[in-house]
């Protein structure tokens, strides 16, 4: 099968009956109604099936917010909440996340993965489009879908108005009631200079100036509306804002998270100002250096200023980024833009979602979300950097080195102490360098505050009972700590002892795909948009990606190309793991009078836990875009 080929043919759109909405865990943002498919016919029904620590489902939200605001009296968008941590199938945190990122539909908490399952779901985030007669039209993994998605709903539209299937109308979603405190859903925290607090209410949009105390509410700094203004701390805004940084001339720099820029505090005048980012969100193809103002970012989740320039947790892409406030530039400084757990030189190096970064002397490190891990970098020593040098990662000459403290991969998590090697944390989204010169690790979805001692190598827990923990900083003996779902900063004694707890050890709760032993075709299903065609103007459109954890899976096709199709061999003797696949595919509009086309990229990464039986299947179909037809 050609799916480059196929993605520009004729298409007549396929229907499938979908299943039923089913989740333990209930319905949220309806007035405590139960909803059914069968009492959504005549609207049109965009399922989103993700899950809170996903930073690429929380883009999907932000992509979705346009389309539900304009089709608000035919669609219905219903969140399919579908777990990937053990903390995430909590109710409670459900019902947190949903408040915290702003989700203004209706969400079926679905903590076993029932309906994921009836779907037949194999990412986060992926949205499926159901029609007013209650049958699957589309089927989208991944992010940059939602022009597609648009376009679709107007076909709908159009199509069921003349049908006379359409019913237009008011929505299920009913809002919560609003909850009145200082801070809500507050992500980072910075001790200032003459004492203090600066802390990012990150679900209000703005900055908060704290007393000592913690407690007491100097200033606000933006107008608590979602935006990207510059100017006074009464006028200026910002979207979801997460890391703060203090620069050597005595200013701040804010990871505005959801704006997917930089923005600068002086901290006397309380005047915000854009540094870097333009606004947009980076996707493959763009600019990886120049100007800071006009190259794209992705998510930046926290910064720290370390080695002469700002570092940048870049969780979007699942890189590390750099800034130099006096050459006003920024470049990525680690990472591939695959995510995973590979260590080495910076441009080869892996991560997943860095939210975390704390300097400390020589380090950098940094609290790896989605492998619940705990790394570094360093300065390359000679004949460190690799064949092809380390240029991203500094200009001006001298490599860096990346390297994991805790932590083996995407896949398993727990809260367990002792040796680094079999230690496990669930999610940190925080790190603190510690006087000793031991690490605190915001262990966030283990609601535990946790140490690692490079000197022995022993991770130990300072406290547990903090409620989703997503930063601290050191205040004298003491260590503040931002509980993100508790609103409130906690000053805790730093331990001479620490808390025992009982070892608990996880992995994602996913099903395993049976595949055959031997070859095995991978399909990535990709059908352009209506309108569009795949853009072969500057070269191949498309782009695969294929690994395996373990290597030794995959005897052959393993590796990068630009078909969207693959033959694999799976190695004897391995009787299970999981393959890595990422793909994209970039179309424009398929207008030849217009020379320059409006252009989308369309991209997901997949890890699918597969085992191999005698009976299993011969090919494996993952769906970018469109529904899978063999």
């Amino acid at each position: 099968m050609n799916d480059a080929a196929s993605a520009t043919a004729p298409r007549r759109r396929a229907r499938v009956r979908a299943p039923e909405l089913i989740g333990k865990g209930g319905w949220l943002n309806t007035g405590g109604k139960e909803l059914s498919l069968a009492g959504l016919r005549g609207r049109i029904v965009v399922l989103d099936f993700w899950t809170f620590c996903c930073v690429n489902c929380l883009h999907v939200l932000d992509e979705l917010r346009e389309l539900e605001e304009k089709h608000r009296d035919t669609v219905v968008i219903i969140g399919v909440h579908s777990p990937k941590f053990v903390h995430e199938a909590e109710h409670q945190a459900v019902v947190d996340a949903v408040e915290r990122y702003e989700v203004h539909h209706p969400v079926l908490d679905d903590p076993e993965l029932a309906t994921w399952k009836q779907y037949a779901v194999r990412a986060w985030p992926t949205l499926v489009v159901i029609d007013p007669e209650g049958y699957v039209v589309a089927q989208h993994a991944g992010e940059g879908h939602a022009h597609a998605i648009a376009a679709l709903v107007a076909e709908l539209e159009a199509e069921h108005a003349a049908k006379g299937t359409l019913r237009r109308g008011d929505g299920p979603y009913v809002p919560p009631e609003p909850v009145a405190s200082d801070l809500r859903f507050p992500g980072k925290a910075l001790a200032l200079p003459g004492g203090g607090y600066l802390v990012s209410d990150t679900t209000r949009h703005r900055l908060v100036e704290l007393a000592d105390d913690g407690e007491t509410v100097l200033r606000r700094i933006g107008t608590g509306e979602r935006g990207l203004v510059d100017g006074p701390a009464d006028l200026a805004r910002f979207s979801e804002p997460q890391g703060l940084a203090l620069l050597p001339d005595g200013s701040v720099i804010v990871a505005d998270t959801v704006n997917h820029a930089l923005r600068r505090l002086d901290p006397a005048t309380g005047e915000v100002t854009t540094v870097a980012g333009t606004g947009r969100q980076w996707w493959q193809g763009s600019a990886t250096s120049g100007p800071a103002r006009e190259v794209a970012l992705s998510s930046p989740w926290d910064v720290a200023w370390w080695a002469d320039r700002l570092w940048i947790a870049m969780a979007g892409v699942h890189q590390l980024w750099s800034y130099d406030p006096a050459a006003g530039t920024v470049a990525v400084a680690a990472g591939t833009t695959n995510e995973g757990l590979v260590d080495g030189p910076a441009h080869a190096a892996w991560f997943a979602q860095p939210s975390g970064l704390a300097a400390a002397g020589d380090r950098l490190w940094i609290a790896d979300s989605e492998t619940s891990a705990l790394r570094w970098v360093e300065r390359a020593e000679e004949g460190d950097e690799g064949d092809e040098g380390d240029e991203g990662a500094d200009g001006e000459g001298g490599g860096f080195t990346v390297r994991t403290a805790v932590g083996t991969g995407l896949f398993d998590f727990g809260h367990r102490d002792g040796p680094a090697a079999q230690a496990l944390l669930q999610h940190p989204l925080g790190v603190t360098a510690l006087p000793d010169g031991s690490v605190a690790v915001s262990d966030t979805y283990n609601h535990a505050l946790r140490r690692y001692d490079p000197a022995t190598g022993e991770v130990t827990t300072l406290a547990t009972d903090l409620r989703e923990p997503s930063d601290a900083v050191l205040a004298g003996d003491d260590i503040v700590v931002v509980e993100s779902a508790r609103h409130r900063l906690t000053r805790l004694r730093l331990p001479e002892e620490t808390v025992r707890v009982e070892a608990v050890a996880h992995r994602t709760r996913r099903a395993a795909t049976e595949v055959a032993p031997g070859a095995l075709r991978l399909d990535i299903v990709f059908q352009a948009p209506a309108g569009q065609k795949l853009d072969d103007r500057y070269g191949p459109s498309t782009r695969l990606i294929v690994s395996a954890s373990p290597p030794e899976l995959l005897a052959e096709g393993a590796g990068t190309g630009t078909d969207l199709g693959r033959d694999l061999v799976l190695a004897d003797g391995v009787a299970e793991g999981v393959l890595h696949v990422s793909a994209m595919a970039a179309s424009c509009d398929d207008d030849p009078a217009n020379e320059y086309p409006a252009c989308h990229v369309h991209q997901q990464d997949w890890g699918v836990p597969v085992r191999v039986t005698p009976t299993g299947a011969t090919r494996l179909p993952l769906v970018l875009a469109g529904l899978d037809a063999p």
